[in-house]
């Protein structure tokens, strides 16, 4: 609050409320300092957002907040009256704060870890690393592929010609290996790999054999071609094992 500008709580005596020309602060326009309140009430243990509407007079109508559900509704009035009164000289009408609460609001930031951690646990099998280099041989290229199931790693080498088919078909191959490794009750062999043109993007399809007990079944994945083919090669394989891998984890 600026001292030139104190803003005033109303009380009995005070001029009616004139509501339909109340304003909120902005950074642009806050000429009753309406941020500092803001940020002082925000700082109280169990506040998570507030909001303070102001009266073209400096008056202040309405301070919303919201706080987490094992804060009293009446001990957050009492409290944001105090740190009013206390640190800015303001003294409020009880009746003008609301009080909502939420059960789980949590920072972006953690809600955006949170996010990524329970992704990574509906993956069925994790992409751990891929490697594209050149071979002994000329013109040819060694591909390694490491994929991760559950606790536990593979990864598996495939050689080919320095063509963009033949890369990848050796990426694939080498994830399905992988695959074959890190589920020696069941068995996972390509079929085959292509690039497709759709949508005036590039694709990577593949067919993939699993075959678990007496069940044999050829599934189908496609990834986009975005980082290299290669990549996408080993996404296309895991777009097409996730669910039949996941039947059997």
């Amino acid at each position: 609050m600026t001292p030139q500008k104190p803003v005033r709580a109303s009380g009995a005596g005070d001029a009616p409320e004139q509501k339909s020309s109340t304003v909120s602060a902005t950074p642009a326009h806050d000429p009753w300092g309406v941020k500092r309140a803001e940020n002082l009430i925000t700082s109280l243990t169990g506040v998570l957002s507030a909001r303070v509407v102001v009266t073209p007079q400096g008056e202040v109508s309405e301070i919303h907040v919201l706080t987490q559900n094992d804060m009293h509704p009446k001990q957050v009035v009492r409290n944001i009256e105090s740190a009013l009164m206390a640190q800015l000289g303001l003294k409020i009408d009880h009746r003008v704060i609301s009080v909502a609460q939420t059960a789980d609001v949590r920072p972006i930031e953690q809600m955006q870890d949170d996010a990524v951690k329970n992704r990574a646990k509906k993956r069925v099998v994790i992409f751990r690393a891929l490697d594209v280099r050149p071979a002994s041989r000329a013109q040819r290229v060694l591909i390694r592929v490491k994929l991760a199931f559950e606790d536990r790693e593979a990864d598996a080498e495939e050689q080919g010609t320095d063509t963009i088919r033949n890369r990848v078909e050796a990426a694939a191959r080498a994830a399905s290996h992988c695959l074959d490794e890190l589920m020696p009750d069941n068995s996972i062999a390509l079929e085959g790999a292509t690039l497709v043109e759709a949508f005036d993007r590039k694709f990577v399809l593949v067919a993939v054999h699993g075959l678990g007990g007496r069940e044999a079944m050829l599934m189908t994945g496609t990834a986009e071609v975005r980082e290299s083919p290669e990549r996408s090669a080993v996404l296309a394989v895991l777009d097409a094992t996730n669910r039949w891998a996941d039947a059997r984890r």
